[in-house]
């Protein structure tokens, strides 16, 4: 009869369970997060959370308590130096197990168990941010009647929407065409005048010329 047996064997001899156990724990420590079966997370976290709890408390008897379930010395210096000062101020719950779905193999639940300190993106989405507001309270006067406040009213300032920016634009471009169509129209009568005035005047000057070679032809 199994009275009072509540863990999970998980299908292994005692010695074998507390090796397995003692590995994982191992790989917790140094790499802060682990991938295994749920049934084995759940197991390891029983397990590992009372040596965190020993760890936040650095004696000689805690380290050799840690050591002889670990049996690793990288291990016990990491968890005495760096992960108690981690945890100094969790009163418990260390852990957290998150579910990923199932292993296709042999369909076994899988999770990540890691160590919740050291999980930068949950604990800033974790702390929420208070907004600091002040209500204000009402004056009132004896006879209990509100008293207004007087109201301040800002001068408004002009809006100029980019619609109306567009079209000035556009009008102003419209009249720089017409006054350039202007300028050149007048400068192409201005030549055309001076023009007309040098053939007249090449005209006149040729008839002067001609004029004293028939007379002397008359003559």
């Amino acid at each position: 009869m199994r009275h009072r047996k509540s863990f999970n064997h998980l299908g292994r001899t005692s010695s074998h369970r507390h090796a397995m156990l003692a590995n994982m724990a191992n790989s917790l420590v140094l790499h802060k997060r682990i991938s295994t079966t749920l049934a084995k997370a759940k197991a390891l976290r029983v397990y590992v959370e009372p040596i965190l709890t020993r760890a936040k408390s650095d004696t000689t008897h805690n380290r050799r308590e840690v050591f002889s379930l670990l049996q690793s010395k990288t291990v016990v210096t990491e968890l005495f130096r760096d992960i108690a000062l981690k945890i100094a101020d969790r009163p418990g719950g260390y852990t957290r197990i998150l579910k990923v779905g199932n292993r296709l193999g042999d369909n076994a639940e899988m999770c990540i168990i890691e160590l919740v300190d050291y999980n930068e993106n949950m604990l800033s989405t974790g702390k929420k941010e208070t907004s600091k507001k002040r209500r204000s309270r009402k004056k009132s006067d004896g006879n209990d009647n509100e008293v207004p406040k007087a109201e301040v009213v800002a001068p408004k300032a002009e809006v100029v929407t980019p619609a109306v920016e567009v079209v000035e634009a556009v009008v102003a471009a419209v009249v720089a065409e017409e006054i350039i169509e202007e300028i050149v129209e007048e400068t192409a009568a201005d030549t055309v005048e001076h023009s007309e005035e040098a053939a007249e005047e090449t005209a006149d000057e040729a008839a002067e010329e001609s004029a004293p070679e028939e007379d002397k032809e008359a003559e």
